[in-house]
């Protein structure tokens, strides 16, 4: 049975939410060890060669075990953990091969996508699985070692979510395979084929989960058991603002420095570490080392998003905290559902922090110590600017501690279930890929100043940098809807204000150029233009645009049907004359008029309306509670 605490699977029009508040997206991390191939899996949201290391004395290659003869396999991984709540990766099922985005879930055991059968299944990214289409796929027959449906036919899974969602279907056998990058062939699996959906699974944009925890029907645990990966698992996860990372399925040679901490896996079958103590600015808090014992003990789990302590130790981690902080002014959080801690006043450059917060040490059983740096329990405020919230929460009357994504930030986390132990070595996980990366090299964005287009691929993302400084005017993109524009039309505006959202510009750079209507379905081309009086858009926000393009992270609701994004062009800057730009300035003098001139009921009539979008969008859960696992195998 596997457990990992509350999954959070959001829908992309909880943004603004995912932002403002502070979800348990749940993911336990799943390991293994011995003498087999590593299988890399590259974990992007920002291009990871336009950021200096955080750690550059950290440089030194990661090596496979030398024992390891056998070829890697390598996946990429899209989404954030802080911004999406969750990371996906593409898995291709069957003969031929039918793609799925699926969210890498260490706590879960079942990988499934839903089922062309299925009735009661959302929208997501890619087609629902067509087992019929498939010339590899067999049903998994009842049997004793499982959970049968009425007609003692065919076995089943069902899973529930501590957040209400759950997945129910068959247990289906097919050929599972892990992309182009890949050198593990692809291997014959067990997995689920849903047949129902409830909660955020209905809702959230990725097609599904790919199960990493342990059990016998954990994707990992059965390639473990075919002998083509060890049993060793490591995960890296970028910092603050940049995400990035890679994860190793399979041995790696561990750094030298690492440390590590006992992992039980009789304590619990849980990734859990034998955490002892907590120490603030130097400080350890007042508490009995038992207090990190309670219930399924210190679990780590990658994929939750932040971290959540026994109610006493949190008291004592937010009073040291806040002895600290006493220079800084104590503000509201960016929810008034959550009573969150934040701060303001500090730098809003992430690599300072450390000049204004305290270092956290986590002391395990050993002795070992492990460094927090502040981005480890921190998240920035989404409306002050240079402010910033406590990452870590009291996890309710649960006394299970449980350390999320947040506390291992740019930390190689290597999960050695071989030897019952999790290592921990700090470094840049934004340029680890490039560091665990073999052969192969990214394209990049043009450096000169002429047009460029770039088709962007079907199914493996790439990384674009910006050579130099490169004065991009405009960037343009087509996407194909599957809407009449009759019937688009009317909702241009708003289709326009979630474009921009995404993208994070403002509306005001979100241009439709042309639309062409056929049938049921309209091609339109967008152009972001530079902010206000600006002749050419920044490298980050180009970096940003066009980093999200490539790799399919603009999600609209599901209400403009289906979409695809098939191209991007950039273009220079166009040359202003003298007359052009004091038009632009008196067009800026009057719309700040405008806005000046705005009634106080118009105002707090667009605020209102703001806050209930966002405050009704969805539901707070209060405790990082267990998964529930019912399905026996």
């Amino acid at each position: 049975m596997a457990w990992a605490p509350t999954l959070i699977l959001t829908p992309m029009f909880l943004f603004l939410y995912l932002l403002q508040s502070h979800p348990a997206a749940s993911t336990a991390t799943l390991l293994h060890g011995g003498s087999h191939p590593a299988m890399v899996l590259p974990l992007y949201h920002s291009p990871p060669n336009i950021f200096t290391s955080s750690f550059s004395n950290s440089r030194r290659h990661l090596q496979r075990s030398t024992s390891n003869s056998h070829p890697s396999a390598r996946m990429r991984l899209h989404d954030d953990l802080l911004l999406n709540g969750y990371y996906t990766t593409r898995l291709w099922i069957g003969t031929p091969p039918q793609q799925f985005a699926l969210i890498v879930d260490t706590g879960s055991t079942v990988t499934y996508v839903p089922c062309a059968t299925c009735e009661q299944c959302g929208r997501h990214q890619d087609p629902k699985f067509e087992p019929d289409l498939s010339s590899t796929y067999q049903p998994v027959k009842c049997n004793l070692d499982c959970n049968c449906d009425h007609d003692r036919v065919q076995c089943v899974y069902e899973r529930q979510y501590a957040e209400m969602s759950s997945s129910s279907g068959v247990l289906g056998e097919d050929i599972l395979s892990f992309g182009n990058q890949s050198e593990l062939v692809p291997q014959r699996a067990v997995f689920g084929c849903e047949n129902v959906e409830t909660g955020d699974l209905y809702t959230q944009h990725a097609d599904g989960i790919m199960g990493l925890g342990r059990g016998d029907l954990s994707v990992v645990d059965q390639l473990v058991e075919k002998g083509v990966i060890s049993d060793s698992f490591s995960l890296c996860y970028g910092g603050m603002d940049i995400g990035g990372g890679a994860m190793v399925l399979g041995d790696i040679s561990p750094p030298a420095n690492m440390v590590f901490a006992h992992s039980d896996p009789v304590r619990s079958p849980y990734y859990n570490i034998n955490l002892k103590a907590i120490r603030v600015a130097g400080k350890p808090l007042p508490l009995n080392p038992r207090v990190f014992d309670g219930k399924h003990g210190t679990v780590l789990d990658s994929g939750t998003t932040y971290a959540y302590l026994p109610e006493a130790a949190f008291v004592a981690f937010k009073d040291a905290i806040m002895i600290e902080l006493q220079s800084l002014k104590q503000i509201h959080g960016p929810d008034p559902n959550y009573h969150d801690i934040c701060f303001s006043g500090a730098s809003s450059d992430a690599s300072q922090l450390s000049n204004t917060f305290p270092a956290v040490e986590m002391v395990f059983g050993n002795g070992q110590k492990l460094l927090l740096s502040p981005e480890n329990y921190l998240f920035r405020h989404s409306k002050v600017r240079g402010a910033y919230c406590l990452g870590i929460f009291q996890n309710g009357k649960d006394p299970t501690t449980l350390l999320g994504g947040i506390v291992v930030r740019n930390t190689l986390v290597m999960y050695d279930r071989e030897h019952s132990k999790i290592g921990f070595w700090k470094t840049n996980c934004s340029e680890l890929w490039e560091r665990l990366q073999e052969t192969g090299t990214l394209p990049q964005v043009p450096s000169s100043g002429k047009n460029s287009s770039a088709k962007l691929p079907p199914n493996e993302p790439s990384n674009y940098a910006l050579s130099g400084v490169l004065r991009i005017g405009q960037i343009t993109f087509d996407m194909s809807l599957s809407i009449n524009y009759s019937n688009l039309e009317p909702h241009i505006p708003e289709l326009t204000e979630f474009i921009a959202h995404e993208l994070d510009v403002n509306t005001s750079q979100v241009h439709l150029l042309n639309v062409t209507s056929k049938g049921d379905s309209s091609l339109i081309t967008w152009a972001i233009f530079p902010l206000g009086s600006a002749n050419y858009i920044s490298n980050d926000t180009a970096i940003s645009i066009i980093s999200q393009l490539a790799e399919h992270r603009v999600h609209l609701p599901d209400t403009f049907g289906n979409y695809k994004l098939l191209q991007w062009k950039i273009k220079p800057p166009a040359k202003r004359r003298w007359w052009q730009q004091q038009y632009l300035v008196a067009v800026l003098a009057i719309t700040i008029t405008m806005i000046v001139g705005l009634s106080a009921y118009g105002i707090w009539w667009f605020l209102w309306r703001q806050r209930q979008q966002t405050v009704n969008s969805y539901k707070p859960v209060d405790t990082a509670g267990p998964e529930q696992e019912l399905q026996p195998l």
